[in-house]
């Protein structure tokens, strides 16, 4: 168990540590966006190489797929709540989604590492390098448009907070689940993550880059999907 505790923070800890990076300074909207485009092209490399392949490979097609279709949903229907209440205060959701996105994505992807570490898998270096490389360029685009938004920097730290330590306490959940679940719930768990991940990507993330970095964009998104694949295919 304590091993899974601290793997878990491990992972987790990037989501914090990006809101309090974004509180240290001004990042320019060119920078930000240049952040973003890297973050998205990480998390464009864990769909493709962890998350769909280690389901297909796990649980097969019908599971992964009914978790990608599961998290679409849920992500699309937690952005629309946020639409709307951002409507009815004239701001903008964009930061409040990527917040949705990091949670539906995280919680699924450390319930299936904290299930790995009950059955004695390895975390390897290269892996929690790649979490990095994803979580932390989406918690400080996030949390420099929620302060951008007039959101109190208190409550950005709450917010971000929250979600890591939901992140890291499913860790510990899937460690302790681990002897009542099996493939079929870990082929599940990982297509909801890339489910969420992928409504999130096109609908909040890359539109947000590239409304702040412009022709950057595709140039950073290329740059992190690189990083994210080579440490994929390392691990």
């Amino acid at each position: 168990m304590g091993g899974a505790i601290l793997w878990g923070a491990v992972a987790a800890a990037p989501l914090f540590v990006g809101a309090v990076l974004a509180m240290l300074r001004t990042w320019p909207p060119r920078w930000l966006g240049i952040v973003l485009g890297f973050g998205a092209g990480a998390l464009m490399a864990s769909i493709a190489f962890e998350l769909w392949e280690e389901g297909l490979d796990r649980g097969g097609p019908i599971p992964l797929v009914t978790g990608v279709a599961l998290g679409a949903l849920s992500y699309y229907t937690a952005a629309r709540i946020l639409d709307a209440r951002a409507a009815r205060k004239k701001g903008d959701a964009g930061g409040g989604q990527l917040a949705v996105g990091a949670l539906l994505d995280g919680i699924p992807e450390q319930l299936v590492l904290g299930i790995g570490l009950a059955s004695g898998e390895p975390v390897s270096i290269a892996l929690v390098v790649a979490i990095l490389v994803s979580n932390l360029p989406e918690s400080i685009g996030s949390a420099a448009d929620l302060l951008d938004g007039g959101m109190r920097r208190p409550r950005v730290l709450l917010l971000w907070g929250g979600v890591a330590v939901l992140c890291a306490a499913a860790t510990v959940a899937g460690f302790a689940l681990a002897s009542v679940t099996d493939e079929v719930f870990r082929a599940g768990a990982s297509g909801f993550a890339a489910g969420a991940l992928l409504v999130m990507l096109v609908d909040s993330m890359v539109p947000e880059a590239q409304s702040k970095a412009k022709e950057s964009t595709g140039l950073a998104t290329v740059l992190g999907f690189a990083l994210a694949a080579g440490l994929a295919f390392a691990s």
